[in-house]
């Protein structure tokens, strides 16, 4: 009998034991979401209009970025409509959110190409930028600084190796989540954002 009481006793404990690890972290993140840990430095580029924008246009909102390239014959296809889907929610749901998509080839990805390239997307442009403008030193600098991701060409040339993550980054220019954007499955991501965002 004592044996008895003494292992429902252990046997509560140890589930009383979980549910304390659970209390510690009881906003513990959804599949696929990761917390960011870097800062995006200031920055001014120009955008699919041919019009300057920064980092200074940003201040104040939260933002979410990705890497792309117009001829990308690899993961761009599926990461801009996993995009465009994100921005159809945050839309749908009124959450107050802006949409950044550097190129990493920017001596392909001219204002005129990304123009088209947005409208063949159907992106809601209002909120929506494509950036260009820069050096391919400098937006592989920044994507490591920013997003802590390497930007470089792979060996044969037939492609540019960059992250596929989404960046959410808050009002204050903070990297605070990583998502998947090849995911098929986009809810947690939603999930997150309406966390996330106020």
């Amino acid at each position: 009998m004592k044996k008895t009481i003494g292992l429902i006793i252990s046997l509560l404990f140890l589930l009383s034991g979980c549910g304390w690890v659970y209390e510690l972290n009881p906003n513990s993140l959804p599949e696929g979401v990761s917390e960011g840990a870097s800062s995006v430095p200031a920055f001014e580029f120009t955008d699919q209009f041919g019009n300057s924008f920064g980092s200074d246009d940003l201040k104040g909102e939260y933002w979410l970025a990705n890497m792309v390239f117009t001829n990308c014959p690899s993961v761009c296809p599926i990461m801009t409509p996993n995009m465009r889907s994100l921005q159809d929610f945050a839309l749908e749901e009124e959450l107050p959110l802006s949409f950044v998509s550097f190129t990493v080839d920017p001596e392909t990805d001219d204002v005129e190409r990304l123009y088209s390239y947005s409208n063949n997307v159907a992106a809601d442009t209002e909120n929506w930028r494509f950036l260009t403008g820069y050096t391919q030193a400098e937006i592989a600098d920044l994507s490591e600084e920013a997003f802590l991701s390497p930007v470089e060409e792979a060996q044969d040339g037939s492609d540019i190796i960059h992250s596929t993550r989404f960046f959410l980054v808050d009002p204050e220019g903070d990297v605070i989540r990583l998502y998947d954007g090849l995911a098929i499955d986009q809810s947690p991501i939603k999930e997150d954002l309406q966390n996330v965002l106020p």
